[in-house]
């Protein structure tokens, strides 16, 4: 069963401070994998995890989401990469100390986009990769854009690009940050609810109460990553998303088939 796995940077790191990673939470999710992939052979998965407070700051700082044009300097654009990459160097770490056999793949490197929307991705080293049993590592990145110069590009526009546009179709998609969808901002409004269940019947509504992240996120927030999640379920009629917390043993549990009730769950009907 192939599965995508996103580790959210909000989760891993402490994204009101400057790149600052929550060993605690990286590690326990790195035994999570581990303990998911030993008790389930047939488990293959993609790891992508967002910036955190290590790449959207210098992104928000040097306005790399909004591009740059050819007379700007791009040192930005470099600084932004290389934080990006310092919290995934950190997280595959983690993870091959924890026994899996874990591979960083910086996505930048062949990205290509336009007016910010990810149009090319050269993905022949993540299929490989699967081939050999291994787990991929990416991670929301830079990309050159031929209209608006630069763009940043989530780790969730990079799984519904492999989703949609590659053999690569996943069974599920495990995101790994708010402890569910809830009807309103939980950091913001203490009456806010969880909902357990998203379809059709209730998406619209669901998109209507979504507001953008509390933190510096220059990927859009939750209502960004819940529209592009609906898009998959809409184009792949058996996906099933599961949107959860960083609890340690619950990531286990919910590659392992185990955590009815637990987080919010989007699927078609």
């Amino acid at each position: 069963m192939l599965t995508f796995i996103k580790f959210g940077g909000s989760a891993i790191t402490d994204k009101q401070g400057q790149e600052a990673p929550d060993m605690p939470v990286i590690q326990a999710l790195a035994a999570d994998v581990q303990a998911a992939l030993a008790v389930r052979s047939d488990n293959t998965l993609l790891l992508g995890h967002g910036s955190g407070s290590f790449g959207h700051s210098y992104a928000a700082q040097y306005g790399i989401h909004r591009g740059l044009d050819a007379s700007a300097n791009w040192m930005g654009f470099a600084l932004t990469a290389a934080a990006a990459l310092r919290l995934n160097r950190i997280i595959v770490d983690a993870l091959l100390a924890a026994g899996v056999p874990a591979l960083s793949l910086q996505p930048s490197a062949s990205l290509a986009s336009a007016a910010g929307k990810l149009v090319n991705w050269q993905i022949e080293p993540i299929c490989r990769a699967l081939d050999h049993k291994l787990v991929p590592v990416i991670h929301g990145d830079v990309a050159f854009d031929t209209m608006q110069g630069s763009a940043i590009i989530s780790t969730e526009a990079l799984f519904t690009h492999v989703a949609l546009n590659t053999p690569l179709r996943p069974a599920r998609i495990v995101l790994v940050g708010e402890n569910a969808v809830y009807t309103a901002d939980p950091h913001r409004h203490t009456g806010a609810e969880p909902i357990p269940l998203i379809t059709e019947k209730n998406i619209g509504l669901v998109l209507h109460g979504t507001e953008s992240s509390h933190a510096v996120d220059v990927t859009g927030g939750m209502r960004s990553k819940l529209e592009l999640m609906w898009q998959l379920v809409q184009a792949i009629p058996q996906l099933e998303i599961h949107l959860i917390g960083p609890t340690s043993g619950l990531l286990a549990r919910v590659l392992q088939g185990e955590a009815a009730g637990e987080g919010t769950v989007i699927r078609r009907a």
